[in-house]
């Protein structure tokens, strides 16, 4: 359970599904992350209920036993929100609100609701709304809570139907609306990315929460904010940052997560640009995290849907000093080695050893092996820039740790 300090947290309780995709430890692993969510968006997990299911159910994505099982457990505690790991639909959220009289939420809306509260710019906040709206629109219905005293008869149908249509007609008018104020933006932050010249690009990317931000504030001695929550950055920061006598644009992005809601891909495409435009990418990997593989995966996926996937990149494994392994007895022949066993020296030598100097391994909180990092950062920048132009010569500093 993650400490929390003296703040009033919503309790929730949270609902994960078990199926032939997702055995045991993925669901845990899953809620893990849903749990940090929910802390990150303000609240306090008090129990996870799981259910074993190879189809959801299509009115309640749960079973009615487990139903009526956090039905108890909801009124019994005076839980506020019920947070699903998965998507409802519109109908099925309507019905488990029905029974369970709570808020329901699902890992959709939770992720929204961060970036709602993180989002500090108008542009930032613009892509939020957009989204939200884009998620709202199906839901709509669910929002009229006063009908649900309309049982019938004559002259109530009608009002509420208009009334209900209305509002539709407000929302899809204010994503047109929305649409077009970001296009505006966008052509807006396509002339600035044009007036920054022909400097080399570098952008951060990676899972969220892997230390992007910290790393960004180490290398250009800025002050980006950085905080041990999900999405801690929301906004696009580039920074001019000169390793040697070199330099070059160094661009903080939004972090990524699994299960990443369509809308916020589509709405944060634009922001994406920095990573579509970078001649470098820096993917930073939490190998201190037990599924850090996984968040590679993530990280690639999305990167194939912006057509970014072909990019010169290296990979940073940071937080080395917060690495843990678990160790085997001598004795033990039952428990099988797997990857969450292996050593950090033994990790580099198994896929990460096919990455040959494309593989660094630092603490950008520790300051460990920056050294490394920056110069082979700065043979990069610099083998980009003699490409870009052959006239100039950048000669590589003896000690470029001073700089």
């Amino acid at each position: 359970m993650l400490e929390k300090k003296s703040i009033d947290y919503e309790r929730a309780v949270l609902i994960g599904l078990m199926n032939r995709e997702q055995n045991e430890e993925k669901v845990n692993e899953y809620l893990d992350e849903l749990e940090f969510l929910t802390y990150t968006a303000g609240g306090e997990v008090f129990k996870r209920f799981v259910q074993r299911m190879d189809v959801p159910n299509p009115k309640t994505l749960i079973g009615s036993g487990k139903m009526e099982e956090v039905e108890a457990y909801v009124k019994k505690h005076e839980i506020g929100s019920v947070i699903f790991d998965d998507e409802l639909s519109p109908a099925q959220q309507r019905n488990i609100e029905k029974q369970l009289r709570c808020k329901i939420i699902d890992r959709t809306s939770l992720i929204l609701d961060i970036f709602a509260q993180r989002a500090q710019t108008s542009y930032a906040r613009t892509q939020v709304e957009l989204a939200q709206y884009e998620y709202l629109l199906p839901r709509l219905t669910g929002l009229w809570t006063h009908l649900e005293r309309q049982k019938g008869g004559i002259g109530m149908r009608g009002p509420g139907e208009t009334e209900i249509e209305t509002d539709r007609r407000i929302v899809r008018d204010r994503i047109t609306l929305l649409k077009k104020k970001l296009l505006k933006i966008d052509r807006q932050m396509e002339t600035q990315r044009g007036n920054r010249g022909s400097l080399v690009r570098v952008a951060l990317i990676g899972y969220t929460n892997v230390g992007k931000s910290t790393l960004m504030n180490v290398v250009s001695k800025s002050e980006v904010f950085a905080e041990n929550k999900l999405f801690a950055t929301l906004d696009t920061t580039v920074r001019k940052v000169v390793l040697g006598n070199l330099p070059f644009l160094l661009s903080d992005t939004v972090g990524f997560i699994r299960k990443l809601p369509t809308q916020l891909v589509e709405s944060f495409k634009s922001t994406l640009d920095e990573v579509r435009e970078a001649d470098l990418l820096l993917h930073i990997v939490d190998i201190s995290h037990p599924q850090f593989e996984e968040h590679i995966e993530s990280v690639n996926k999305i990167l194939s849907e912006i057509k970014s996937s072909d990019k010169k990149t290296i990979m940073v494994f940071n937080k080395i000093d917060q690495f843990e392994h678990e160790s085997i007895d001598d004795d033990d022949l039952i428990t099988e080695k797997t990857g969450r066993h292996f050593t950090l020296d033994e990790w580099k030598h198994t896929w990460m050893e096919r990455l040959g100097n494309r593989a660094l391994f630092i603490s950008a909180l520790n300051k460990e092996n920056l050294d490394d990092f920056r110069k082979r950062v700065y043979d990069e920048v610099r083998d980009i820039h003699v490409t870009r132009f052959p006239y100039n010569n950048f000669l590589y500093p003896e000690h470029l740790d001073e700089y």
